[in-house]
């Protein structure tokens, strides 16, 4: 007997709007239909370990079948099926959801119950229409003595429903859906697209899912097993699965698991991160009960974890109905903050465990770590002791370490601890050096974070400041008691000064003479430290605010040393020559002197030679 009628929805127009809004890309019409096949497989399987069904299981398989000539996709499994009674239920009054009732009527028998349900079934079955010009339902149930169910619908409101027998009869339990595919979705009815669809969202379904005769995903990925059942080789391999394209090994990874206040499970790498900040987003992969998700993970992992790769697998982060968006809320953020601490514990871990091992590790993972404490409070309270500082000689502190080194000789009159630190050893060479002859440490402060990461230490530690070796003069960096005096009388200082602007000729150099020690250099050049900080810090990003200072023009300071011997000789001279040749002597050493300025230099030096 064959019965017509309407499908029980409130408005005429659900499957335009099916079609061109609930799902932002038509693919996703294989994941739907592959997740509801999976989840009749799972309530099958439920069924029967409850003892509710006592017949054979068979061959659990999902099935995905394309007939490229008769336009047909067809998406079969050998799980729950249904009667015509649950058709007209479940399929035709979309306000009702198999999914949903199973779970309710199961979940005191059986407390796994809604972890092994993928999805509903309700809207999912009907994204079919993206791609389809016309849907069939060929079921019949694990129930004795039920019938062939057989349903068809063209994309409208109207279907048609009827049991069929005879040569039409179903021989096994279980669904098929037929998708007669319109002729505006000719690309899926090419094998290697559906292919691809599958490998992206069904690859890990806990059910075999066949494609053309291959089974084409794992049932068991490793972020469902205990990681005492796995290998450091299993973490790897897995690895290359999911980044067959990346040259380099992970550093070490987080296998997650915890199942109260929410469920969670999954694998987080840590690759190698170069010097440059690489937001390499879309790495980290969603799922919900082994489904794909989405690799748009912002709103549940923190933005500094998104340097991680790997999976993530949660039944409990809220979706919307078309599974393609995230929605914020309590869960996520105790999703989020989990995660934010379980990467902290484990850096700690393996400082603690094997300081060496960290050390070789932290070229790599320096970056993240640092970016992770600017990023986030509770991050950085973790993070401050297992965070390291690394000197222009190579050694790495801790930063009590580090204070601890400083502290004796590092003190200005005013008891503050003063780091000194550069970003470019090489460029910054006389300066280091000249620190160094000091008995000063130096640290190496040359990563694109490290201006914002500079202002937040100072921030942090109480009575530190951080002043970069270019600066000022090393007198002026650590401020001590003693003072030098003056050989020079104040004309001869004022002679000096005048004769020094005449022959640098260049308003943004601020001339001045200080009575530095005679073993300082006779002309040095420095920038103020807060308006350098501020250009790097808006170089990198520091945006808002800072934006205004890209825009001053350069100005540096050029501390004439009124105690050098050449100082006195460019005083006795009278003329500007000898003090343009000192103040090119400061420019290169600051790697300023280029072009037919640098040309000029060695000219005027092979004269004075």
């Amino acid at each position: 007997m064959q019965e017509t009628g309407s499908i029980s929805i409130h408005t005429e127009n659900i499957f335009p709007i099916i079609k061109k809004f609930l799902y932002s890309d038509h693919e996703i019409f294989l994941r739907e239909l592959v997740s509801n096949a999976v989840d009749a497989t799972q309530k099958l399987k439920s069924l029967a370990q409850l003892g509710e069904y006592k017949g054979e299981l068979g061959e659990l398989k999902v099935r995905v079948t394309v007939d490229k000539e008769a336009r047909k996709i067809t998406i079969s499994d050998h799980g729950l099926g249904m009667t015509a009674e649950e058709i007209k239920k479940y399929i035709n009054q979309i306000a009702f959801s198999g999914a949903t009732e199973f779970v309710e009527q199961y979940k005191e028998k059986d407390a796994n119950a809604k972890d092994q349900i993928i999805g509903q079934f309700g809207l999912g079955f009907y994204s079919a229409f993206m791609v389809a010009k016309e849907v069939e339902i060929w079921s019949k149930s694990y129930k004795d003595d039920t019938l062939t169910a057989h349903w068809v619908c063209d994309g409208s409101t109207q279907f048609t429903l009827d049991e069929p027998t005879g040569e039409h009869e179903k021989a096994e339990r279980g669904t098929d859906v037929v998708l007669h595919v319109a002729e505006d979705s000719d690309e899926f009815l090419e094998e290697a697209r559906l292919r691809t669809i599958l490998t992206k969202y069904c690859k890990f379904l806990p059910i075999p899912i066949e494609f053309e005769g291959e089974v084409i995903n794992q049932t068991t990925p490793i972020w469902t097993k205990q990681p005492s059942e796995l290998t450091d080789e299993d973490y790897k391999k897995f690895y290359q699965e999911l980044y067959p394209m990346s040259m380099d090994e992970p550093l070490f990874w987080i296998h997650l698991n915890v199942d109260y206040p929410f469920n969670l499970t999954g694998i987080l790498y840590f690759p190698k991160v170069k010097d440059e900040l690489q937001f390499s987003r879309n790495k980290i992969q969603l799922y919900s009960r082994q489904v794909f998700i989405t690799d748009e993970v912002k709103d549940v992992v923190p933005e500094f974890l998104m340097l991680l790769h790997g999976v993530i697998d949660s039944p409990d982060i809220p979706l919307n109905v078309s599974r393609s968006f995230l929605q914020a809320d309590a869960a996520v953020r105790k999703i989020n903050t989990y995660i934010t601490k379980k990467v902290a514990d484990k850096l700690s871990s393996l400082f603690k465990q094997d300081r060496a091992g960290y050390e070789e590790k932290w070229s790599d993972i320096g970056m993240f770590v640092k970016y992770g404490m600017l990023s986030d409070e509770k991050f950085y309270e973790k993070a401050k002791d297992f965070v390291l500082l690394k000197n222009v000689d190579g050694k790495l502190f801790t930063l009590n370490e580090y204070t601890e080194h400083i502290q004796a000789n590092q003190k200005d009159k005013n008891d503050n601890t003063v780091v000194l630190y550069t970003n470019d050893a090489e460029q910054q060479h006389s300066f280091v050096a000249a620190a160094q002859e000091r008995g000063y440490d130096v640290l190496n402060f040359d990563q694109v974070l490290d201006p914002h990461f500079v202002g937040q230490l100072e921030q942090k530690l109480e009575k530190t400041s951080f002043k970069r070796v270019d600066a000022d003069t090393l007198s002026k960096l650590i401020e001590k008691d003693e003072t030098t005096e003056s050989v020079l009388s104040e004309d001869d200082t004022k002679k000096l000064e005048e004769t020094f602007t005449t022959a640098i000729a260049n308003p943004a150099m601020h001339v001045k003479v200080a009575a530095l020690s005679p073993q300082d250099a006779p002309v040095v050049i420095t920038q103020n430290e807060f308006m350098r900080r501020m250009k790097d810090m808006q170089r990198t990003g520091g945006g808002g605010g800072m934006q205004m200072f890209g825009a001053f023009p350069e100005s540096y300071d050029v501390t004439v040393n009124a105690n050098h011997p050449l100082v006195s000789k460019v005083l006795a001279d009278g003329g500007d020559k000898l003090a343009k040749q000192a103040f090119d002597l400061a420019l290169l050493a600051q790697g300023m002197l280029k072009g037919e300025a640098l040309t000029q230099f060695v000219k005027r030096s092979t004269e004075l030679l």
